[in-house]
């Protein structure tokens, strides 16, 4: 087996897929290099819920394979994207895990602080990765041409992670605390 390190970092560059060298603190390799960080995040969720709450851990399952197709467009040439694509399903399945959370979840009338459970705080750190995520994107289409739908699938994500963070609270019988702006 081939070791892991092969040196050709060292510099500062990288090789973005199909072998064109980029340097490290690109737009295109912090765009990607956030959506490896996001899923990152949720898989640490993923790890802590692992057999309680077994729809969230599907879903974050499928979101971390989305998630590893938008980071190789994303870490492709601009122009040379193979049959990889990101689907508009994907974000109707995303509206639609919303919809059904919504659905179960007290109505919010102000702001709510993240945290609670150890797996709800984690997902309000990767909502805000996935924000953060989203504007390195934003960022990277000012300068090229990105495939459809990748913006749209991330700011959706975003909105996603928030309600799988409440739901993950309710799961877990832990009060979420609404921001007091008089303290």
């Amino acid at each position: 087996m081939a070791a892991i390190y092969t040196k050709s970092g060292d510099t500062g560059e990288t090789s973005l897929l199909g072998g064109i060298r980029a340097p490290k603190n690109s737009l295109k390799v912090e765009a990607y290099g956030t959506v490896d960080e996001l899923s990152a995040c949720i898989g640490t969720v993923r790890a802590i819920i692992f057999e309680t709450v077994q729809s969230i851990y599907e879903q974050l399952e499928i979101i971390q394979h989305h998630l590893f197709t938008i980071g190789t467009l994303l870490a492709t040439p601009e122009g040379a994207y193979s049959d990889l694509q990101v689907k508009p399903q994907w974000i109707t399945l995303l509206e639609n895990w919303i919809d059904a959370s919504e659905e179960t979840l007290p109505k919010l009338s102000t702001f709510i602080l993240p945290g609670g459970s150890p797996a709800s705080g984690h997902l309000h750190l990767a909502r805000a990765i996935c924000r953060r995520t989203e504007r390195n994107i934003v960022s990277l289409s000012q300068h090229e041409t990105l495939p459809p739908n990748v913006i749209v699938y991330i700011n959706r994500l975003s909105d996603y992670l928030f309600m799988a963070a409440r739901y993950l609270n309710l799961e877990s019988d832990r009060q979420e605390t609404t921001w007091n702006k008089d303290i």
